[in-house]
């Protein structure tokens, strides 16, 4: 895809090569929760799951449970158990995991005639994404399993990050009450993109330091659309707040909100962020990273915060000023302005 190609013709199986080595690979992510059967949760209770043979069972489930056999790479279905063996409780999750299908180059097949051409169409792609993700959804959720003759239910779900028609509504659905009446500034629509989960690393200035850069950020997000403002930022406190997930890229994260200037930016942006990874040129981590829109205004909020900080000072000169400006008030009048600025600097 060419730089002057605009973003609605990108289909969602194709990659986007964006700047500094770094592209966005599409994929298909469910996240998943693990519960013991209630005809074997006594068990459950007592023994923890076997990680090992549960992965080992839903990788054959991809391989011979689906219309299309998938092979899963190991390290794109991740699981990790929950909870303390001896303060769970009966109907309490006993593991949680993701998996990350990124080879989707079937999806861009179509038989013509008895022969395989590829689908160009980009209406025609996005519909069999959305149909075939609904369909392993459906064919994963409610799944029993049975490790070690304990039986375990599987919960499916799409992730939020990569869920765009819900976040479309939801976004349509505020706005539609904001909008109502009369509204000085017009139809108001979101602008902004908040993203979280990407290693700091991967935006800084190479050979100067590791910290995310606002330049190069700014470089990168460039190639989505026009930018009105920016801000990049460590976020450590993503691990923090996610210490049970296993979706979170170890070590340094950094935090980026990108307003852009028209809602057709964002919409395509978005839309383009949503169902991919970000990888680096050269390195085998691809970051499945959080996206998703802002609501709470990110940079009017912050400029009024730091003006807000900025201005006590002033405010406080000011008032001191107006508090003595009575008991000048008949002196300044005997004087011109030039005479009062010389008393005062001889005061």
């Amino acid at each position: 895809m060419s730089e002057t190609e605009s973003l609605d013709s990108l289909p969602p199986t194709k990659p986007l090569e964006l700047e500094k080595g770094l592209t966005l690979v599409p994929h298909v992510k469910l996240n998943f929760t693990i519960y013991p059967n209630p005809t074997t949760a006594a068990m459950a209770m007592s023994k923890p799951i076997n990680e090992w043979k549960l992965k080992l069972a839903l990788l054959d489930f991809f391989k011979s449970s689906v219309t299309v056999p998938i092979t899963v790479p190991e390290d794109d279905l991740q699981i990790q158990r929950l909870g303390d063996l001896k303060k769970r409780k009966r109907d309490d999750p006993v593991a949680q995991g993701s998996l990350a299908i990124r080879d989707l180059g079937f999806l861009s097949k179509t038989r013509i005639n008895n022969e395989e051409e590829e689908e160009k169409d980009v209406k025609v792609l996005e519909q069999k994404y959305l149909d075939w993700r609904k369909y392993l959804l459906e064919k994963m959720d409610g799944l029993d399993l049975n490790l070690e003759g304990v039986k375990y239910k599987l919960n499916v779900a799409v992730p939020a990050s990569d869920d765009f028609e819900a976040m479309k509504k939801a976004w349509e659905d505020f706005y539609a009450f904001r909008n109502r009446g009369y509204s000085r500034g017009g139809k108001q629509e979101p602008d902004t993109i908040i993203m979280r989960g990407v290693p700091s690393r991967w935006f800084a200035e190479p050979l100067v330091s590791s910290k995310p850069s606002m330049l190069v950020t700014h470089s990168i997000f460039s190639r989505l659309g026009n930018i009105r403002d920016l801000n990049v930022s460590e976020d450590n406190d993503l691990g923090k707040e996610a210490e049970e997930t296993v979706s979170v890229v170890s070590g340094l994260n950094c935090k980026i909100v990108v307003q852009f200037e028209k809602h057709s930016d964002f919409y395509n942006a978005l839309k383009v962020l949503c169902g991919r990874s970000l990888q680096k040129q050269g390195a085998r981590l691809k970051a499945d990273y959080e996206v998703t829109w802002d609501k709470d205004i990110f940079f009017r909020n912050s400029r009024s915060s730091t003006q807000d900080r900025t201005s006590r000072m002033p405010e406080m000169a000011v008032g001191n000023y107006r508090s003595e400006a009575p008991r000048r008030q008949q002196q300044n009048t005997r004087f011109s302005p030039d005479d009062a600025r010389r008393k005062r600097f001889k005061d």
